[in-house]
């Protein structure tokens, strides 16, 4: 398998670029559903959290008007406030990662040279990483481009400047040629795995159809 390799954005929690208080966390989870949560819930959803601290938030954005709170007999349930005027902006951070991958699709799809295959995999694709994690490309170079064509290179290039410049994170790049597939199937080494774990599509099949199922 060829290898290029090209920190900054939080790639598990993006929204904290711009606000990396505990209020953006819980504005993310808030703004990525309609049902109410309770102040545990939130916490939970977190993961990082600890209840007291996200309900003294939730409260000061009530006292704002940015959260709406009910009760709901003796639990207090909350909402994101869209019609408040700082919604827009709330969902805008709390859609970065959505973003990310819009970004990445229309960059690839504007490439002279299609490739067979590009997901995004590891800690971007989980979202589990954090500021000093890599953006970590899968892609499949097509039968007919070898190795070493200046174009191809090009555009890997520019798409990893490209992905350093929306986030601040280096590009990790795994490379291979369609016609190494069928190996890599075969002999499943541990990228495999990973790929088959959490990749997401971005160009091309996907990993299911492209690796086979694990």
């Amino acid at each position: 398998m060829d290898g290029i390799v090209s920190d900054d954005m939080d790639v598990a929690h993006p929204h904290t670029a711009i606000c990396p208080t505990l209020d953006s966390g819980v504005l993310a989870i808030l703004a990525g559903t309609s049902r109410p949560l309770t102040g545990r819930e939130v916490a939970r959803l977190m993961g990082r959290a600890s209840h007291s601290g996200v309900l003294d938030v939730l409260n000061r954005l009530t006292d704002h008007g940015l959260v709406d709170r009910q009760a709901a007999g003796r639990a207090l349930l909350f909402t994101l406030n869209r019609d408040h005027l700082a919604a827009p902006a709330v969902e805008v951070l709390a859609g970065m990662r959505t973003e990310l991958l819009n970004r990445l699709r229309h960059a690839i799809d504007a490439w002279e040279l299609a490739p067979a295959h590009v997901s995004l995999f590891g800690s971007a694709a989980r979202g589990d990483g954090d500021t000093r994690s890599d953006i970590d490309l899968f892609v499949v170079r097509p039968k007919g481009v070898v190795e070493d064509d200046p174009r191809w290179h090009e555009q890997l290039d520019n798409l990893a400047d490209q992905v350093e410049r929306w986030t601040g994170n280096h590009v990790g790049i795994a490379q291979t040629a369609e016609t190494e597939i069928m190996r890599l199937r075969n002999e499943a080494p541990p990228i495999v795995a990973q790929l088959r774990s959490d990749a997401i599509a971005l160009s091309g099949p996907d990993v299911t159809t492209l690796l086979g199922a694990a």
